[in-house]
């Protein structure tokens, strides 16, 4: 019987140890393969008025260091009703991404809301998705203020999670009004007797703490009362019979933990403690808890700064208690620079700033300069929102406080921080049975380019042609053909090609006779707008009142607005408009041809209004005999041309292409046709010394209502296009220099790049017309993950 007991204790330990190596292997590859992501974003100012544009740069981190795997962010742009106003999508560089969004000039909500995320983030929790609001000013609601009724409410917070009986518990406590603003509150804590157990005393913006001692039958009640003395009762938490609390002490190089059972000798003989940081494990230690208490210390001066889970389980690995406590090593800091080397002390003149970071540094900086005179805020920052904020659950007022000295008063608000906002990275229940997080969205570890699948083609058809040709416009990279090979699948892609703005995309199978019927789908991983988005209620806005910097904004804003009308009524005036006749050809000529494809030597063809184009079979049978030497031999397949010596280069819409593409398209479908002669050197892909067909397909007003069977095509979104800011030169003569200057952006610089050998860098603004002094900040990110913000007034 005792050699059975032992056999069964060495089974019981071994089975304890498989399954303590097993949690490991879990939460390690949570960590690595699961890692979260999470985003801010640095506008060029904090409020803006209708007509404006917000200018911002979005960096994205995972666990410590900059997000290199994930290339594509997308953010929504949302009105007060949560109407979508724009849905955007940036490429990410090095974890870093830019854009603007211009707000319409009628727009009359008080607050824009911005939703960003990438795929990847949308695998887990919501609440951690980057959520903003951007005040938008109008003479409304500068003169009202907005002033919202204050309704006050206080939540508990037991320090393990629950109140549990015969143990010394310490509760957490924040008072807070609808927006998450702290309010000011007095009153106490008492028993179900009426006996007062502790006061309501407030540490920092709506925080305190109280300590209770319960019995198994004891019940708690807040009654407090708020500014303006109205009374209010609130009911903490019931107590737990019987649990585990976890007390956690802070000091500046270690934590220190005790675990307390409320029964005398402990059911549980043994528990594991598991500190883990951005989803990785940082410790474990196994104690002993058959007397129903355990104590331990954690070194912290080696662990990066952020946030420490403590977490109590027992020996099945099933939670008991779970405690969040704050690490600040300031191993996350660099500070660039800023030295003045050239200071404008007229309006409109020139002013020089010269930025450096350490030589053995990579930076990545983002550079605003705004008037001193408008409104700001500085309650959040790339600092506070990467490493405290954006990565907790609960709403954390003037998160960036927190990080603007070490003092203990400052520890110890953070602590109440901690305590005070829900947080859960892990399901431990899961986790125990070796559950990890499905994955819907697969990481975005592309760029958006040209891609896309074909529907409705036979795999026969697919290996026949091995090759789709696409004709691409867009307003970034003008026209274009791609050869792109097709898979199997039905597939294809061509990596080099990023999409940016709007694209229109005709498309044909290579060498495929009888593919018709098929379609495609292009930017099949483009993710759409998230649904039921957020409306612009001002809930994730700090709302600050600096009445007297939005007032001079708006009036700078109103002022720049009406000087914009003015100056476009004078530019119409002087319009003068003339008139003249032009012949049929002539109008295609000049809607069509564009570059050295306009005018030249050769021949033109108007097939919109010639009768003969309705009995040709095809283009080429159009053309034959009406082009002095051109040969044309209709009875190969694909039909063979000679002109002088050799075969005239063929174009689509300008795009070279062969004479297989050509015979596909119904002359319907066709509006001009332009033969140069030999030579003809205009476009791209280095043909026509044997001379050239350019072939233009109908578009607008010249497309005939009825459906033509010509070339598919489809209009494809990429990215959203990212526009340069504009700085004025006075340095240079322009006509815009008769403007009145009311900028109230100086200058903004989302890619200012440093690295060892150039660590510095030179930026040149000029002052506007009523310019005083500027407001100067500067955010980045180095390849290691650390963190900069720095804020300078120019007078």
């Amino acid at each position: 019987m005792r050699y059975f007991f032992l056999l069964t204790c060495l089974a019981f330990s071994f089975l304890t140890t498989v399954r303590a190596q097993q949690i490991d292997a879990i939460i390690e590859k949570y960590g690595t393969t699961y890692g979260q992501e999470r985003i801010y974003l640095h506008n060029d100012k904090s409020t803006y008025a209708p007509g404006e544009t917000i200018w911002f740069k979005a960096y994205v981190m995972q666990g410590i260091y900059p997000a290199t795997e994930s290339k594509n962010i997308y953010i929504d742009w949302t009105d007060e009703s949560g109407k979508l106003l724009l849905h955007s999508v940036g490429p990410i560089v090095d974890g870093t991404s830019a854009g603007q969004l211009d707000i319409p000039a009628d727009y009359t909500g008080k607050f824009l809301h911005i939703k960003a995320y990438t795929k990847w983030m949308l695998n887990f929790d919501s609440a951690f998705l980057y959520n903003s609001d951007i005040r938008i000013l109008s003479k409304s609601n500068i003169a009202s203020r907005n002033i919202v009724p204050v309704v006050p409410r206080i939540e508990f917070f037991p320090e393990s999670g629950e109140l549990v009986a015969n143990l010394k518990n310490k509760v957490a406590f924040k008072a807070s009004d609808q927006y998450g603003r702290p309010v000011k509150v007095q009153g106490g804590v008492f028993n179900k007797s009426g006996k007062q157990v502790d006061n309501l005393s407030i540490v920092h913006d709506g925080m305190g703490y109280i300590t209770v001692s319960p019995s198994e039958t004891d019940m708690f009640t807040a009654k407090w009362k708020d500014e303006k003395g109205k009374q209010f009762t609130t009911d903490l938490p019931l107590v737990k019979p019987s649990g585990v609390v976890l007390h956690v002490l802070q000091t500046d190089s270690t934590r220190s933990f005790q675990v307390m059972s409320s029964q005398k000798s402990s059911s549980v003989s043994k528990i594991n403690i598991i500190g883990t940081m951005y989803q990785h494990p940082v410790f474990k230690v196994l104690k002993d808890f058959s007397a129903g208490e355990a104590k331990g210390v954690v070194p912290i001066k080696d662990l990066p700064t952020g946030i420490l889970t403590i977490t109590v389980l027992d020996d099945n690995f099933n939670p008991l208690a779970e405690r969040i406590t704050y690490i600040d090593n300031k191993e996350y800091l660099f500070t660039p620079e800023m030295e003045v080397q050239h200071w404008g002390l007229n309006k409109r003149a020139r002013n020089e700033i010269q930025i450096s970071v350490p030589d053995d540094i990579a930076a990545n900086l983002s550079i605003s300069v705004t008037d001193l005179e408008i409104g700001t805020d500085s309650s959040d920052n790339i600092i506070s929102h990467l490493l405290l904020s954006g990565e907790l659950r609960g709403r954390v007022y003037q998160p960036s406080w927190y990080f603007s000295n070490t003092g203990d008063s400052v520890s110890e608000a953070l602590d109440l921080v901690m305590l005070t906002n829900g947080w859960r990275r892990f399901n431990w229940g899961d986790l125990a049975q070796g559950k990890l997080p499905e994955i819907k969205y697969p990481k975005d570890t592309s760029y958006i380019t040209l891609s896309g699948k074909i529907y409705g083609a036979l795999p026969s058809q697919l290996r026949e042609a091995q090759n789709i040709f696409l004709f691409v416009t867009n307003k970034v990279d003008g026209k274009k053909m791609i050869v792109a090979p097709i898979e199997p699948s039905g597939s294809f892609n061509d990596p080099s090609y990023l999409v940016f703005d709007t694209a229109n995309v005709y498309y044909q199978l290579a060498n495929a006779n009888s593919a018709g019927a098929l379609s495609v789908k292009f930017l099949e991983t483009r993710l759409p707008p998230l649904s039921g988005n957020i409306s612009a209620t001002g809930n994730y806005y700090n709302r600050f009142f600096d009445t007297a910097g939005n007032a001079r904004q708006l009036q700078l804003a109103n002022e720049l607005a009406e000087l914009a009308k003015k100056y476009e009524g004078k530019v119409l005036e002087a319009v003068t408009i003339k008139l003249s006749t032009k012949s049929p050809k002539e109008v295609l000529e000049e809607k069509y041809a564009s570059g050295l494809f306009r005018g030249g030597d050769g021949y033109q063809f108007d097939l919109i209004n010639d009768p003969r184009a309705v009995g040709s079979f095809n283009i080429f049978n159009y053309l034959q005999g009406q082009v002095a030497g051109l040969q044309i031999n209709s009875s190969s397949n694909p039909p063979s041309l000679q002109w002088r010596g050799g075969a005239p280069q063929l174009y689509i819409d300008e795009l070279p292409a062969d004479a297989s593409m050509v015979s596909n398209i119904p002359l319907t479908d066709v509006a001009f046709i332009k033969v140069m002669r030999p030579p003809f050197m205009g476009g791209a892909g280095g043909g026509g010394a044997s001379g050239a067909i350019a072939i233009y397909t109908r578009r607008g007003d010249d497309v005939k209502p009825e459906p033509g069977k010509g070339l598919p095509n489809s209009t494809i979104t990429g990215y959203n296009p990212i526009r340069e800011f504009y700085s004025p030169n006075y340095g240079t003569i322009s006509p815009d220099d008769d403007k009145q200057d009311l900028r109230t952006t100086l200058y903004w610089n989302p890619n200012v790049l440093l690295s060892p050998g150039q660590n510095k860098s030179v930026l040149t603004f000029y002052n506007t017309d009523v310019t005083k002094g500027f407001r100067v900040i500067i955010e980045g990110i180095t390849k290691d993950g650390r963190l900069a913000h720095v804020e300078q007034l120019m007078e």
